[in-house]
């Protein structure tokens, strides 16, 4: 096989975003790092579009979106919130496969699958089998948070460790090993160790100084779930002294009529954004980080070495965020309120025993995920290619 130049490198990043935006995120964050590092990125979206993201410079192949049916992640709606027939999906992998064979990858990414979005099996099982059957079949990996929501279904653990072996020549675990290690939310990891990499968190560049500073900074991540939370957030800025400075981020997510009402309730000293591109500036400015403990708020968190008061969704039986948030509270990372019945009264006394805090010790954890993900790939594309050629020779 004749090799391929660096900078002719392509990258087919497909990533599926159902409720949040952290996935979205995460997956350009990366995207990001494979551009600077001389990949050609075409990343595949299949979720409700944002503003921002994927990014600039990168290819885009926009799904017919689909969102997840409830915040149990139960079935899957369209753009305008109806079932999904199984003609929308036909045509949905029609245009996913085609996309794949234009793009003709040196690397496919498949965010989060095996390991979940097990209800988007109708199109990337086929984009697997396609790979499979490419005259030049690409590099293909998995790419994970570090943390991974717990499964108690049987037989769920052994069919992901089968697709993996079958499919899979990396499985990308965006996290540090000292922090979290896959195995202990996929118990069957040993049986896939040969494939797995621990890339570093996936956390963002040092942050430029805040162009303005909040004493509290409130966000709801992606906002689809987080009315409650700014709602609870106003009532405790109306308890606490009118002096502090709240910052409230809904995330683009939330329904308009309810960012509505929101705005119009927000009293004295609270400004109210949907969403702010200098978020991470705004962290490392704040006092106090008031959020769920999704994965790339707590990288952003990291990365600030803001304090932090965690409210972790629950819903559907999620178990990642609270797993994440416990881990954060044993090291003295942060403090943890339950997302359930949470009152301005609870928030606002949680909010003024943090602030009385000292700012917490941040470990050594590693940060640089994203460019340590490029880095791995170019390795491992090399190793392939060469081993290639020596077939060949």
């Amino acid at each position: 096989m004749e090799k391929v130049a660096l900078s002719q490198r392509r990258v087919f990043f497909y990533v599926q975003h159902l409720l949040g935006i952290g996935h979205l995120a995460r997956a350009s964050r990366i995207a990001k790092a494979l551009l600077v590092g001389g990949f050609d990125v075409t990343m595949a979206t299949g979720g409700l579009p944002v503003p921002g993201f994927p990014g600039e410079g990168l290819r885009t192949v926009v799904l017919p979106p689909v969102t997840a049916g409830d915040k149990g992640f139960s079935g899957l709606a369209d753009a305008e919130g109806n079932p999904v027939t199984a003609a929308f999906q036909e045509h949905r992998k029609d245009v996913l496969l085609e996309a794949l064979h234009l793009s003709e990858p040196d690397v496919v990414i498949v965010e989060a699958f095996p390991f979940g979005r097990r209800q988007m099996r109708f199109e990337l099982l086929p984009l697997l089998d396609a790979i499979e059957a490419m005259d030049r079949r690409p590099l293909v990996a998995a790419s994970l948070r570090d943390i991974l929501q717990e499964r108690t279904k049987p037989g769920r653990a052994e069919e992901t460790v089968e697709l993996v072996k079958k499919h899979f020549d990396l499985v990308l675990v965006h996290g540090d090993p000292a922090f979290a290690r896959l195995e202990e939310t996929f118990p069957l990891a040993g049986e896939i160790a040969d494939r797995v990499v621990y890339t570093g968190l996936v956390a963002p560049p040092p942050p430029a100084e805040p162009a303005e500073t909040f004493d509290i900074l409130v966000s709801a991540g992606g906002g689809a779930v987080g009315k409650e939370l700014i709602g609870a957030a106003l009532g405790a800025a109306r308890i606490l002294p009118q002096d502090l400075r709240w910052c409230l981020v809904t995330g683009p997510n939330l329904p308009q009529p309810d960012f509505d009402d929101l705005s119009a309730a927000a009293p004295h000293g609270v400004s109210l954004f949907r969403f702010r591109q200098d978020f991470a500036s705004l962290l490392a400015g704040a006092r106090l980080s008031v959020s769920q403990a999704g994965y790339n708020t707590v990288c952003d968190i990291l990365r600030a070495g803001c304090s932090s008061l965690l409210i972790p969704f629950t819903a559907g039986g999620e178990t990642e965020q609270s797993t994440r948030a416990t881990r954060l509270e044993s090291l003295g990372l942060a403090a943890v309120l339950p997302e359930d019945g949470i009152t301005p009264q609870e928030l606002a006394q949680q909010v003024e025993s943090m602030l009385a805090r000292s700012k917490p010790d941040i470990p050594p954890l590693d940060l640089d995920g994203a460019d340590r993900t490029a880095t791995i790939l170019e390795e491992h594309l090399k190793r392939m290619v060469g081993l290639r050629s020596c077939r060949s020779a």
